[in-house]
């Protein structure tokens, strides 16, 4: 699947920024929605809580899992694009099925992948504290990741600076 042009024709337009945990997706994104003046949504507020509880014991979700929060989140970025608002999504989106169902027939998706290698993300997520991703399952992310095909693509060796600096210049 090829992703979208960078820059949308429709008035609404919505950013996907995609990684495995630890790539920066929430810092990227807050700073990328708050210098834009538009609503973020976080795709961990999307899991239920029984999901949130299987992270946190150490078992990666599957695909049943993960169905029904692709769903909400889909469901969230159609009710954006339904009102013409332009919105800033994060979501791991590891995998080509999911990104379909986040963006298919969604031209108005915008989607940033930030890139990293294993040893910097697996130190990333050592180093957070009180969330429910432990780092012995970045492997797993790893396992699961099909690095997307048309995206723009980020190295997140960069700064969070950088990394947004591109981010809204793709945008404006």
């Amino acid at each position: 699947m090829l992703y979208r042009a960078l820059v949308s024709k429709s008035p609404s337009r919505i950013l996907l920024i995609t990684g495995v945990a630890g790539s920066g997706k929430s810092t990227i994104g807050q700073t990328a929605a708050i210098t834009l003046g538009w609503p973020y949504f976080e795709a961990d507020d999307f899991h239920s809580v029984a999901n949130k509880a299987k992270m946190a014991s150490g078992t990666p979700l599957n695909d049943t899992d993960r169905a029904p929060w692709l769903a909400a989140i889909r469901a969230k970025i159609d009710e954006v694009r339904a009102a013409d608002q332009c919105a800033v999504f994060t979501c791991s989106a590891l995998k080509e099925s999911y990104r379909h169902v986040l963006m298919h027939n969604a031209p108005e998706v915008v989607l940033v992948y930030l890139s990293g290698d294993f040893d910097t993300i697996a130190q990333r997520v050592g180093q957070r504290a009180g969330h429910y991703m432990k780092s012995d399952m970045v492997r797993s992310q790893f396992a699961a990741l099909e690095p997307p095909q048309g995206a723009l693509t980020l190295d997140v060796a960069q700064t969070p600076e950088a990394l947004v600096a591109q981010v809204l210049a793709a945008v404006r």
